[in-house]
């Protein structure tokens, strides 16, 4: 009896000695890049800050191989950004799995602080190939940023890989102001996607009937000053197009002209932006 009590307190302390080892290797396996990965999860910007002046790289992909800086963005952690931003060595241009690089992503989520940061502290370029930040914005509505993209020279009918714009994105979304102000600013509305769909087009499939007949009217007043008749529309495709971004509702804060007349909504401004000379082939 005595032998089977030793027996078994022997295996027991082997046991959790076993377990004792298996716990400290696991604690072993935890590196300064899965801190880090956990800190920006966790949204917890002072480690953050600790683990990226340790030297740990602020490029690192989350586990599901999205950037951090751009999956911090998306959750609209604005410490963790912005720590990550003003990290050495940051890559902007680092995109997720859906082509979005970080300041579309903070475009998208009407980060205008976070947009600023990047361009005008770290110079990060608003154009690009493709879905732009302009895009992101427009989708969602947000006035400011779309403003403030322009005036920082961002193309403004940029064309995404089905040459989609951002005012048919806008359109799309029933963002009325937005589309007001692009109009404002120079976007063309009489450019077509793959598709062949014009604004007028994305506005009737998208059910944004003011903004359709608001469109249509000021192509009518165009067409009458400069003695042409307007573009004859052309039939719809069949299939509606399928952008990257997904219209959200309007931005917090950011009222659509509610009360206003399409008419009056709509009447065309003189003041026209030029497009970049290299993005136009000049």
């Amino acid at each position: 009896m005595l032998y089977r009590d030793n027996l078994k307190q022997a295996m027991n302390k082997i046991a959790l000695a076993g377990a004792l080892t298996m716990t400290l290797s696991g604690v072993a396996l935890a590196t300064p890049q899965d801190d880090l990965r956990n800190a920006v999860e966790y949204n917890r910007p002072v480690l953050v800050q600790k683990y990226v002046a340790q030297g740990v790289d602020p490029n690192l992909n989350t586990r599901d191989g999205t950037p951090l800086l751009v999956d911090a963005l998306k959750d609209k952690n604005i410490e963790v950004a912005e720590a990550l931003i003003r990290a050495k060595n940051i890559d902007f241009e680092r995109t997720n799995a859906a082509g979005e690089n970080a300041l579309m992503m903070a475009a998208y989520q009407g980060l205008l602080p976070m947009v600023k940061l990047m361009v005008e502290t770290y110079d990060v370029e608003v154009n690009k190939t493709g879905w732009t930040a302009l895009h992101y914005a427009a989708t969602n509505g947000y006035d400011d940023i779309v403003k403030y993209l322009l005036d920082h020279a961002a193309y403004i009918d940029a064309e995404s890989p089905n040459a989609t714009t951002p005012l048919m994105m806008a359109a799309m979304g029933g963002h009325i102001t937005t589309v007001k102000l692009l109009l404002d600013e120079g976007a063309d509305m009489n450019l077509r996607n793959q598709q062949k769909m014009d604004v007028i087009d994305f506005a009737k499939r998208y059910h944004q009937d003011e903004i359709a007949a608001g469109l249509e009217s000021r192509r009518r007043k165009l067409a009458a000053q400069s003695g042409k008749p307007a573009p004859a529309a052309q039939p719809a495709a069949p299939e509606a197009p399928a952008p990257m971004p997904a219209p959200k509702a309007a931005a917090p804060g950011n009222r659509d002209a509610i009360g206003t007349s399409t008419d009056a909504l709509f009447n065309s401004n003189d003041n026209k932006r030029q497009a970049p000379g290299d993005l136009r082939g000049n």
